[in-house]
Order: structure tokens, then C-alpha cells, then sequence
């Protein structure tokens, strides 16, 4: 993590890298649910949890100097039985307004946060490379 990561509003992050850069590449870290002060947004509703998961996909990838329409693949994990796979899903696709990139929806046991039911990473690749 890097002072302009923190500067943009991401919450720090002690030993993580939140993306790296490949030319015209943009491999990006699982996003999870927490605001600039690392507080967790929507305890136990993960259609809150997608949506701040995904500010912060746009938040990383605007300031690398990309856009929403780059983002090429999503891995979407999901801790809890199948409604919050549905309600994480309902988050996604509305945030993409239901044009969402290629994704994968996954159950898991548990992610690395208490309280965090969502990650979201993604792989970036700008338009202007094609």
C-alpha cells in the first residue's frame, strides 16, 4: 500500500499491495468491504458489502488511469449460504446497471476480516490497448 492509495480513500493496509500495474494490465488484490477508516460497511447484508467492495474497484483502477468499462474478469467471494450469494449477486449487477463484466461468483467459508461476508478482485485491461 502506498500513500497515494491512502490518499484516494482506500483504508490502509499494512503489507498488502491493493494492484499492480502490467502495461496496459491492471491485476487488482481482493477488494473488501471497508471504508477510508478501515470500518466495515454492512454488517450482514452483502448487497451493502458488494457495493462498497466495487466503489473501491473504481476508486483503485480511476486512479491507475483506468475505467469501469476496462474491467475484464471479476471473482466475487461470498461467505453464508445461498441468499447472500443472491443478494451479493443483486448488489453487482446493479452497481454495473446489469451490464456486468465476465465474473465468478464463489461460496467460501470465510474471508479474512470478522463481519466480512465479500471480496471482490478483478483483472483490468485498458480499452485503449486493443
Amino acid at each position: 500500500m502506498n500513500e497515494l492509495e491512502i490518499n484516494a480513500g482506500l483504508a490502509p493496509t499494512e503489507n498488502y499491495q491493493y494492484a499492480q500495474q502490467v502495461g496496459a494490465q491492471l491485476f487488482v488484490a481482493g477488494q473488501v468491504p471497508y471504508d477510508s477508516e478501515a470500518n466495515l460497511v454492512g454488517t450482514d447484508v452483502a448487497k451493502a458489502q458488494a457495493r462498497q467492495c466495487l466503489n473501491n474497484l473504481r476508486t483503485l483502477i480511476t486512479l491507475y488511469g483506468f475505467k469501469e468499462r476496462d474491467i475484464r474478469l471479476l471473482k466475487i467471494y461470498v461467505v453464508g449460504e445461498q441468499q447472500n450469494l443472491l443478494d451479493a449477486w443483486k448488489g453487482v449487477t446493479e452497481w454495473f446497471e446489469n451490464d456486468v463484466p465476465p465474473a465468478t461468483l464463489l461460496g467460501v467459508a470465510r474471508l479474512g476480516y470478522e463481519g466480512q461476508l465479500l471480496e471482490i478482485d478483478a483483472t483490468v485491461i485498458s480499452e485503449d490497448s486493443q
